[in-house]
């Protein structure tokens, strides 16, 4: 089960207009990693459920033919939580182990080990943990040998009692519906696991060694492109990897008068005209056109996004459907189409 249901309230402005999962990650949707990665380990049948602008999710995905894999989807009119969407779906798991994995997150975890780990441990529940430098931000785990003990959610730095992380991508034997209320909004973290230690019911950590980052926030959205760019997480980008770290798109036009400096990838239908200089890391859509002389520096570019004639950005990150006028100079900004406009009419006013 892919989690797709949340609002992403703090990857606003960019979930003004796509859901989270949908969140373009290096010229993809972010949930869309996580499709990937499941049918490269042979998980062919995938329940998603559904809640905010559910439908950009199924347009993109459908059936899950494209991806090699079948996809069903669970909307849910009213959130149920991690646990109560999963309890929803009971059905669909029948006898089988369930796996669960979050759209909102990059990773490159080795769920062959992940699974080998849980069916070895014969535990109800397997938590895939990571070491975190930050862990005020996660759910935090304590283990004794590889059975859990103790959690911990979003501590104090002076009051933690662990560094591994809760992920979210878990492994559950069919027994764990017998400890989830139907019908109920549902927490794992919050209810589920606590209960579960309650009850004396041996639930294991596994530590992975792989790539994971909650893109939860702007700055990890930046962060987590970038290891992408630089092959931190082994992840597959999107168009033909050309020498210094430089990706491209079909039908790209590139001028000879052009510098770029990698990490760079370069959506499909990319035109960068005379003059213009891209210092990477930097990611730019499909169909995205960048004018003569302007310069990109370190920053995250959606679909159809035109950058005119000597435009300067720098750490910014524009969201599809904008249009950056001639001269503009913009730097740690995160831009979708209405805070674009309201940028450009101060701007006006100030030369007044």
């Amino acid at each position: 089960m892919i989690l797709a249901a949340g609002l992403g309230t703090r990857l606003r402005p960019l979930t003004n207009s796509v859901s989270k999962p949908m969140v373009e990650m290096a010229n993809r949707p972010c949930m869309e990693h996580a499709v990937r990665l499941l049918a490269k380990y042979g998980v062919k049948d995938i329940v998603v459920n559904l809640h905010y602008m559910p439908e950009i999710i199924q347009e993109h995905f459908g059936d899950g033919t494209a991806f090699g894999v079948n996809i069903s989807y669970s909307y849910e009119k009213e959130l149920m939580g991690t646990a109560g969407g999963f309890k929803r779906v009971q059905k669909f798991f029948g006898d089988e182990p369930a796996l669960i994995i979050s759209g909102d997150a990059l990773t490159d975890v080795n769920l062959e080990q992940l699974y080998k780990f849980h069916k070895e441990n014969e535990a109800i529940a397997t938590l895939a943990l990571k070491q975190v430098a930050d862990p005020t931000q996660y759910g935090v785990v304590v283990r004794e040998g590889n059975k859990i003990v103790q959690f911990q959610e979003k501590p104090k730095l002076e009051e933690a009692i662990s560094n591994l992380a809760n992920t979210g991508i878990y492994l559950f034997d069919p027994r764990i519906f017998d400890h989830i209320p139907a019908d109920t909004f549902y927490d794992f973290g919050k209810q589920v696991f606590p209960e579960l230690l309650e009850k004396g019911e041996k639930m294991c950590g596994y530590v992975m060694r792989e790539y994971w980052c909650d893109v939860g926030d702007l700055a990890m959205y930046r962060e987590a492109h970038y290891d992408m760019l630089t092959g931190v997480v082994n992840v597959e980008l999107p168009g033909k990897e050309l020498p210094g770290n430089i990706w491209l798109g079909d039908r790209v036009s590139v001028h000879p008068d052009v510098k770029i400096v990698g990490p760079v990838l370069l959506g499909n239908n990319c035109t960068i005209k005379e003059g213009a200089s891209i210092y990477g890391p930097v990611v730019l859509g499909d169909n995205t056109v960048v004018e003569k002389d302007a310069v990109i520096k370190r920053s995250i570019l959606w679909d159809n996004v035109l950058v005119q004639h000597n435009a300067d950005l720098a750490d910014t990150i524009v969201a599809s459907q904008c249009l950056l006028p001639e001269n503009i100079m913009l730097k740690e900004e995160v831009l979708e189409p209405s805070i674009l406009q309201h940028v450009c009419e101060v701007a006006a006013t100030k030369e007044k």
